[in-house]
């Protein structure tokens, strides 16, 4: 497929007037696709049953005949004020037992069901007036499920629906107080009704609950999301799909992707650098216009996976945000860079957010391609670049990468809920393995437990996987020709007690976690050879062949031909120790990266990504300051 360029516009937001010269203007700066309608319920139903889409109706006439492909949203994200009128109790409740209260947006509750038929019946609405419209080439349902910590609510009708998921969980009461090991403090219940939202507790409530109550919270987002699916699904024929968020771990993302057709993501990347990345001073700074190398990439490739291969970015960063701690503006390039990033790794669409800066509400600092008074923004020209860029550059199709890293979000959840250490953070270590295989120049797959291949890969890294069965086990190691768990893998059961064979309870290597401990960030433990672990340490026992030791002597890496136990949470230089080792066990490649430099390989060619404020040369080609070569694959790439 030929990647396309798309841009998010508001025609509720400017005078009819100007919509068919935005269209025009849109096409010459060689955009084909274009969002609309996600957060305009007031202006479609003012009151209830009042409806007004005569208004929508012309701007995707004057959208769709000016050559642009519309993606509408079903409003759902914002329902307007009436909607609080007419379901007062709504609102989703905070850890705290405060209301989410109306003013903004994304004040609902999940598990309110007068709202759910509220938004399908909106659904329905749309869905029978515009499903078959030749201009609408794709639906976004809502937007940006979990945005402002809103998957988890402890309303009391999560809480009602929370009494009813445990019991079909559970079965019984005795089999839940079992499973929890509620005898510990005399926490053992009589009935599914007694068991409250694990907030508000004197002291830190039972892990084993907080990870249901979790999972019903995810539970809820696929339902939610999965009702709208339905009403839609027979009233058109185009894509369903719906854009999630960088670092937003709250909710399965594979389970609610199942549901849809393409999997689409918001990326910010100045803003996720100061907003929600641990990283040191000298690094922020160095990257503080062009955002981190890895975090785009990281996203790009999980959502490409939970899209079954299907993805887009549905909303790229174009100038500064509003939303940041620190909102720089881009180094010239980087809007291009970021465009041809996510290309690279498989988007079918870049679209940027936004085509007008709005001169009012929240979002007033938020640069878009254009000014508020209609004059272009530095992002205008970049985008007309990446146009050019694209059109002379034909199809990029993608090949199954040799390694990939299995992602659990219920080991996020697990983790949040007793991480043990202040430095722990399952994103994190998942992030600094897929950082590594960057370093080494490889290009990476996600993986879900429920979506494992039978083989496939060299190699697979889970690190951190909460909880593995021996059936997962058998699994992982069919997947690939070695798999490398740790650290804190199969460290629970789905309840959250610790295994009865044992942690991480391996069938096919002799390895035993004895006892962990946590570290202060600046303590390190140094391992034989060089490199360290930080943060978490398993001190391993067992028959297994050590591969790596502390300098204590104590195992720091267990393995056989084709499952490896790490048992330390590496730092950078023990991880490009393990993923030389990995590559000269399986015989894999390795393309040594220089900082800021990154490598991506299609099946027609390879892109080289600098990130860094100064040229790089590499293997003889010059990569521009903030800039991207692409190599066809039968130009030589190293000389």
């Amino acid at each position: 497929m030929k990647p396309e360029l798309g841009v998010c516009y508001y025609p509720e937001h400017w005078p009819e007037a100007m919509w068919a010269d935005d269209a025009q203007r849109m096409i010459e700066t060689g955009i084909t696709w274009v969002r609309i309608g996600e957060f305009a319920w007031s202006r479609t139903e003012p009151t209830p049953g009042d409806l007004h889409f005569d208004w929508l109706d012309r701007a995707i006439e004057v959208l769709g005949a000016a050559g642009l492909k519309v993606v509408l949203g079903t409003p759902t994200a914002t329902p307007p004020r009436w909607m609080l009128e007419k379901h007062l109790d709504m609102l989703a409740v905070d850890a705290n037992g405060q209301p989410r209260k109306f003013g903004s947006r994304r004040h609902y509750c999940f598990s309110h069901q007068g709202y759910i038929k509220e938004c399908t019946r909106i659904a329905q609405i749309m869905g029978e007036r515009y499903g078959r419209n030749p201009h609408i080439a794709a639906w976004q349902i809502d937007n940006e499920y979990g945005c402002h910590d809103t998957t988890v609510s402890y309303s009391h009708l999560a809480a009602k629906a929370f009494h009813h998921w445990l019991e079909n969980q559970y079965g019984t009461i005795d089999a839940l107080n079992e499973a929890w090991g509620n005898v510990f403090w005399s926490m053992e219940y009589d009935g599914f009704d007694q068991i409250e939202p694990p907030n508000l507790t004197v002291t830190e409530p039972n892990p084993a609950h907080v990870l249901a109550y979790r999972r019903f919270s995810s539970d809820q987002v696929v339902a939610f999301n999965k009702a709208q699916v339905d009403v839609l699904r027979p009233l058109t024929d185009v894509p369903l799909l719906h854009n999630y968020m960088g670092r937003e771990l709250d909710f399965d993302h594979f389970k609610v992707g199942e549901d849809l057709d393409i999997a689409t993501w918001d990326s910010y990347p100045i803003g996720f650098l100061s907003d929600r990345l641990e990283a040191d001073d000298a690094q922020k700074t160095a990257f503080l216009q062009q955002g981190d190398p890895d975090m785009q990439a990281f996203h790009h490739d999980l959502y490409r996976a939970v899209g079954r291969g299907r993805w887009w970015v549905m909303e790229q960063q174009p100038g500064p945000v509003n939303w940041a701690p620190y909102n720089p503006a881009p180094l010239p390039g980087m809007v291009r860079l970021w465009s041809l990033e996510a290309v690279a790794h498989g988007a079918e669409v870049v679209s940027y957010f936004r085509w007008r800066q709005a001169p009012f509400a929240q979002e007033q600092m938020h640069a878009g391609l254009l000014t508020p008074n209609n004059r272009p923004a530095p992002g205008l020209a970049e985008a007309r670049g990446t146009a050019d860029t694209l059109a002379g550059m034909g199809t990029v199709t993608q090949v199954q990468a040799q390694v990939a890293i299995l992602f659990d979000y219920a080991s996020d959840w697990a983790w949040t809920a007793q991480p043990q250490g202040a430095g722990f953070s399952y994103f994190r270590l998942v992030f600094s393995a897929y950082r590594a295989l960057r370093r080494a120049g490889l290009s990476v797959d996600f993986l879900s437990s429920s979506n494992l291949p039978t083989q496939g890969y060299k190699v697979i890294l889970a690190p951190g996987l909460a909880t593995l069965d021996s059936e997962l086990e058998q699994r992982l190691s069919g997947a690939c020709d070695l798999c490398v768990l740790g650290p804190r893998s199969g460290a629970i059961t789905h309840d959250f007690q610790i295994p009865k064979a044992g942690r991480p309870g391996l069938s096919r290597l002799d390895c035993d976690v004895d006892l962990v401990e946590t570290l202060p960030p600046n303590v390190h433990r140094g391992v034989i050879g060089g490199g360290a672990a930080q943060h978490w340490i398993d001190r391993l026992s067992g028959t297994g062949p050590d591969l790596l030791s502390f300098e204590d002597e104590a195992p720091a890496l267990k393995g056989d031909d084709g499952l490896w136990y790490l048992a330390g949470f590496p730092d950078e230089a023990l991880w490009d120790r393990v993923i030389t080792m990995t590559a000269q066990q399986v015989g894999l490649s390795l393309h040594q990266m220089p900082e800021g430099l990154r490598r991506r390989e299609t099946e027609n060619h390879t892109f080289l990504i600098n990130y860094n404020a100064d040229p790089v040369i590499w293997n003889g080609h010059q990569i521009g300051a903030c800039g991207v070569t692409i190599l066809k694959k039968d130009a030589p790439e190293e000389r």
